[in-house]
């Protein structure tokens, strides 16, 4: 009997080194694939189409897409390697989990201001961000838009990310606190955007947490599709920037609802709550580490560019 128990100990603790190790890669495969099919893909249509290419629409389309596909291959990997089946990622919750991350995404609306100032901030020093361009949102062409912008990183970033990391550290052993706040930390730095780190960081941890507390991975996609769903409809309608006398009320709303939310989720619901650390966190850094060195490699880079740029 005592064998028995320790052979299934084993088992166990071999089951969690192994979903760390796949999460670790499947965050390797996406750092890393978007950067050299970029590279190909886009040096390839340039070199045939000239360089006037870059300024087409057909252009920011692709620079958008890209990225999407190498979500869509990383996660295709991680469930060929692991033969796991869809309905472990793709599983319904109780419909209160997308109340709560629709509330906490406009919750998250106060914490805007957090980007405005942290790039204030650099701005003293120089720093200049570059423009993130976006496809022209007239008419009809809002939808297509809508598609590449608002509907696939709603599926595939959430696949990755809250689908398959976040549930795989929780499986791997690791402690809610310590899982919501390393994913969160790895999605600010894979976004690579540094005047966004700080608001990317606390939206991936709140993401984490909702995808813990629901054990599903739709309430986030219901969020994050509704936010950048909002983001296009404001800048085709030509109010992306709200005045003071909007800004003050609804950010102080928003920020008694994302309190709020919170506090219920940290306090009071303790569904699929876990107490520990980082445990055996060298097989998921060890896995992770290419994607890790590719996405600071890129947030530096565009660091530096934003000092040199000013």
């Amino acid at each position: 009997m005592e064998h028995m128990e320790q052979s299934a100990e084993q088992q166990r603790e071999q089951f969690r080194k192994k979903c760390l190790t796949e999460a670790g890669l499947t965050y390797s495969v996406a750092a890393v694939l978007p950067v050299l099919l970029s590279l190909l893909v886009i040096g390839v249509v340039s070199a045939f189409a000239g360089e006037a290419f870059q300024s087409t629409q057909a252009y920011l389309y692709l620079c958008y897409i890209l990225p999407q596909l190498c979500f869509a291959a990383a996660a295709g990997v991680y469930f060929y390697r692991t033969k796991e089946p869809l309905k472990r990622t793709y599983c319904g919750c109780k419909w209160q989990y997308f109340v709560l991350a629709v509330l906490l995404q406009f919750g998250l609306l106060s914490l805007t201001e957090l980007n405005s100032l942290f790039l204030s901030f650099l701005g003293l020093f120089g720093y200049r961000p570059s423009p993130v361009p976006v496809p022209d949102l007239s008419g009809w062409k809002l939808l297509p838009a809508m598609i590449v912008i608002a509907v696939l990183p709603a599926i595939f970033e959430e696949t990755v990310f809250r689908g398959i990391l976040v549930r795989n550290v929780k499986n791997g052993g690791w402690g809610t606190a310590a899982a919501v706040l390393v994913t969160g930390a790895m999605f600010a730095l894979f976004h690579g955007k540094p005047e966004q780190t700080v608001y990317q960081f606390v939206c991936g941890a709140c993401f984490a947490l909702v995808a813990l507390r629901s054990g599903s991975v739709f309430p986030t996609m219901a969020a994050h599709f509704l936010n950048n769903a909002v983001i296009l409809v404001l800048e085709a309608a030509g109010a992306g920037e709200f005045s003071i006398g909007v800004k003050i009320p609804l950010f102080s709303v928003a920020g008694v609802v994302l309190a709020g939310v919170l506090v219920f989720l940290v306090f009071f619901d303790k569904n699929n709550g876990a107490k520990g650390g980082v445990k055996n966190g060298k097989f998921f850094f060890l896995a992770a580490a290419v994607g890790l060195a590719v996405c600071a490699a890129q947030w530096v880079e565009i660091l530096v560019a934003g000092f040199l740029g000013g």
